[in-house]
């Protein structure tokens, strides 16, 4: 079960990473004082502020079941890999070498942290 909440989180915080850079992008605005109507209807932003806030709930229970020093690298890391595979996915962004490497290292990573723990 400590697993699944913190993939949970995983997931709520890279969604939420996603959704804000759609609510972005042209024809939306930032949400401003300024227009408040354009704030109000811009769905992606308040969907993903309600994913951050998701995310951050998933970790408070992750860390009631597993080590600091477990919760926080697997969680951080795992958002980084999925965002980065989705920003390719979703947004066309470009996949260098690195970018590949770079997972390859963060999941190296988070094997080696988490091979203690079950």
């Amino acid at each position: 079960m400590k697993w699944i909440i913190l993939a949970l989180g995983i997931g709520s915080n890279a969604a939420a990473s996603v959704l804000v850079k759609l609510a972005m992008l042209a024809p939306r605005k930032f949400p401003s004082p300024s227009d408040p109507m354009a704030a109000l209807m811009n769905w992606p932003f308040w969907l993903g502020l309600a994913l951050y806030g998701a995310a951050f709930l998933l970790y408070a229970a992750a860390l009631a079941r597993l080590p600091l020093n477990v919760a926080h690298p697997v969680l951080t890391s795992g958002a980084i890999a999925t965002v980065a595979l989705s920003s390719v996915l979703i947004f066309r962004e470009p996949f260098h070498w690195t970018t590949g490497a770079g997972i390859g290292f963060i999941l190296t990573g988070v094997i080696l942290l988490t091979m203690r723990v079950a």
